[in-house]
């Protein structure tokens, strides 16, 4: 079993990757292998509503020329899938959106290739707005027909400057309950 992260953090190995990185360490306690891919430096573009991919069937997205289409083949490869984003100006990055939006709608038009995945949202604020990035996160998982398995609280952790989440003591216990009740569902699953 796999299970794939996107951050989608401007900041290279930010919170939001110490936050993922938790879940993944109770992850690969379960020997569940992990992969984890951040947008940082990376060139993605918004969905341009051209529906190609709903002629082509061939789950890519007709965009080229960045990093999209891999992260999709990622996903589809993958048994879960994380999806995390620091907050700016209260909802995810763009680049998270561009992410959401381009996988969402080629997941749709090849028969909901994500379908019955398991999928965790992961946020990071430095003080508010981080329910709004999870719950725009949950929207692709749910509208995909994916599986969301909870946690202690929000899957959310606080923090501004690189390593500020690592303080937060109850963001952290929150994302390895998270790893822990994701390894249990994706074994669940896979009997």
């Amino acid at each position: 079993m796999k299970v794939v992260a996107f951050s989608g953090s401007a900041r290279k190995d930010g919170n939001t990757a110490n936050l993922i990185n938790h879940v993944f360490s109770e992850l690969s306690k379960e020997g569940i292998e992990t992969e984890l891919v951040q947008l940082a430096g990376k060139q993605i573009h918004g969905c341009i509503a051209c529906y190609k991919c709903a002629e082509n069937k061939d789950r890519e997205c007709a965009v080229k020329g960045d990093v999209v289409n891999e992260c999709i083949q990622k996903m589809d490869e993958a048994d879960g899938i994380i999806l995390g984003s620091p907050t700016y100006f209260g909802d995810l990055t763009t680049e998270m959106k561009a992410l959401i939006d381009r996988a969402g709608v080629v997941s749709r038009v090849n028969d909901f290739m994500f379908k019955r995945k398991v999928g965790a949202a992961v946020a990071v604020a430095r003080r508010a707005g981080a329910v709004s990035v999870f719950d725009s996160i949950n929207h692709l998982f749910l509208m995909s027909q994916m599986i969301v398995p909870g946690s202690t609280y929000w899957n959310i952790g606080l923090g501004r400057e690189k390593g500020d989440v690592e303080k937060d003591e109850e963001g952290i216990q929150t994302m390895k309950v998270l790893g822990q009740n994701m390894a249990w569902l994706l074994k669940n699953l896979h009997r």
